[in-house]
């Protein structure tokens, strides 16, 4: 065992009560409020109010088959105490970080623009119904982005977290009210395990299996949200490299090998403090998704129970969602639900400002030595140099979000159209995750030593995560076919 240094010795212990959880949850709490605002807000309503209940059984396919895929980021991110990203670097030419740079950045654009309109379209309600101001959908979504950059901007990681926390408290609180004052018959469950896709639906299933919980690109901007925390075993890996425990690793010359942390040559306190926080990134990951499942469920039965038949859309779709409220409580309700719906899509297009911009500066990090020599977007590590040159990291991460700003606003400009936008993005999400679904996999299992029990899948883990992988991917392939040559599976 290496010689236990001092700053090992004193690592503090996070407390793993329902206090200390609370306090400590973050990445995995992110990573949910990403994806409730327009999976939740906007998609699960146009499913029910178009549809009723016949495509409730996306929903559980969603969560159940993709789980593993974010998962895995996760237990690879706290075993190794680097991300995802960096591992994406030991692949032949490093071919995976130019896959995410590409994708990133379309999303960046048509992906940042469904997840701004929907938070435009709550504040386009609001103004138009109650003040009489007729303002483009694009002026709410230029204000509202430019809100979002320059509280990020300001590097305030723990402001995110607390925002969150508060958010996703907000939603699911008068959500759940106002499913209570009529929930929908239990005859409805039954859909949760029929297959169907009625005819139009195809866009509306590949938002859903896009987005919910969330894309599965998020994974590695929450592998990165990991990483900044520098807790665990991201906070002493470079102690451990100076050891020998790990090897130390540059993206541009190491071997996928030496992203491993030998843990028998950890010391036993300090192993037992990153064995500490995996459990509470673990926990806050499945609380986030298990709250997010819910209150999809929830938002598609209000819909169908309020809505259907109703095509819910338009530049009023949040006047129309909101009358699920206002129709079962009164119209006082109409407030809790805007402050709930508002705080769900502005902290969705909130997240996503800092989330994919991240993975660019992260991509290119790994790509270019000059990035990598200038990694870090972190304030309290930036130095002039980080400041002046273009490349550094932290500059690259500022320019994607000026980039997804103007870009996402310009769509909004040119096609105002906000059921339409989520929709696209979603499916967009949702036809470009196999692959990221897949790498995530790789790494964690081929990284990982089988010998370290704390870090390393089960055996029905392993199973589960391969199974859930052929499942969704052969779910992707068979919406491309059905999309493309017309083949009807589910519906004659």
């Amino acid at each position: 065992m290496a010689k236990d240094p001092e700053a090992l010795q004193n690592l503090v212990l996070p407390t793993l009560t329902l206090r200390g959880l609370a306090k400590e949850f973050g990445p995995g709490m992110i990573l949910m409020m990403t994806g409730i605002g327009t999976s939740h807000l906007i998609t699960a309503p146009v499913a029910g109010g178009r549809f009723e209940y016949a495509l409730l059984w996306c929903i559980p396919i969603a969560y159940v088959f993709k789980y593993y895929g974010f998962e895995m980021a996760f237990r690879f991110t706290h075993a190794t105490g680097k991300s995802m990203l960096d591992a994406y670097a030991t692949a032949w030419k490093r071919w995976p970080l130019w896959y995410v740079l590409g994708t990133t950045l379309l999303q960046c654009v048509v992906g940042q623009a469904g997840r701004l309109i929907a938070a435009s379209a709550v504040l386009f309600f609001l103004f138009n119904e109650y003040l009489g101001l007729d303002v483009p959908m694009a002026v709410y979504g230029s204000l509202l982005g430019m809100l979002s950059v320059a509280i990020i901007l300001r590097g305030k990681y723990a402001a995110i977290e607390t925002v969150t926390k508060i958010l996703a408290g907000i939603l699911f609180v008068s959500t759940l009210a106002v499913y209570l004052v009529e929930p929908a018959p239990w005859s409805a469950m039954g859909h949760f395990f029929m297959l169907d896709a009625p005819p139009g639906s195809w866009l509306v299933i590949a938002a859903f299996l896009g987005l919910l919980p969330t894309g599965m690109d998020v994974s590695l901007q929450a592998s990165e949200w990991g990483k900044a925390k520098r807790v665990g075993m991201g906070r002493i890996r470079e102690q451990l490299e100076k050891s020998g425990a790990a090897k130390p690793f540059d993206p541009l010359t190491s071997k996928k090998e030496d992203l491993a942390v030998d843990t028998s040559r950890v010391p036993p306190h300090a192993l037992e403090y990153c064995r500490r926080w995996f459990q509470i990134g673990l926990w806050d990951f499945r609380l986030g998704h298990i709250v997010s499942f819910f209150i999809a469920c929830v938002f598609l039965f209000l819909a169908a129970v309020w809505l259907h038949p109703s095509a819910v859309e338009g530049s009023g779709v949040m006047g129309e969602i909101a009358k699920i409220f206002t129709a079962s409580v009164g119209p006082w309700m109409m407030i809790v639900f805007f402050l709930g719906a508002f705080a769900a899509t502005f902290s969705t297009a909130f997240n996503y400002f800092d989330g994919w911009p991240r993975v660019v500066g992260a991509c290119c990090r790994n790509l270019f030595r000059g990035t990598a020599r200038l990694r870090g977007i972190a304030r309290d590590e930036l130095t002039t140099e980080h400041r002046s040159r273009w490349y550094s990291e932290y500059n690259i991460y500022r320019a994607t979000m000026l980039f997804s700003l103007i870009a996402a606003v310009s769509i909004i400009a040119g096609a105002p159209r906000p059921v339409w936008l989520v929709l696209v993005a979603s499916a967009l999400a949702f036809f470009i995750a196999p692959v990221v679904f897949f790498l995530n996999l790789y790494y964690c299992f081929t990284v990982i030593p089988k010998e370290d029990k704390r870090f390393y899948p089960s055996a029905v883990a392993t199973w589960c995560a391969w199974g859930s992988l052929a499942v969704f991917t052969g779910l992707t392939a068979l919406l491309i076919l059905a999309r493309i040559f017309r083949i009807e599976f589910f519906r004659s």
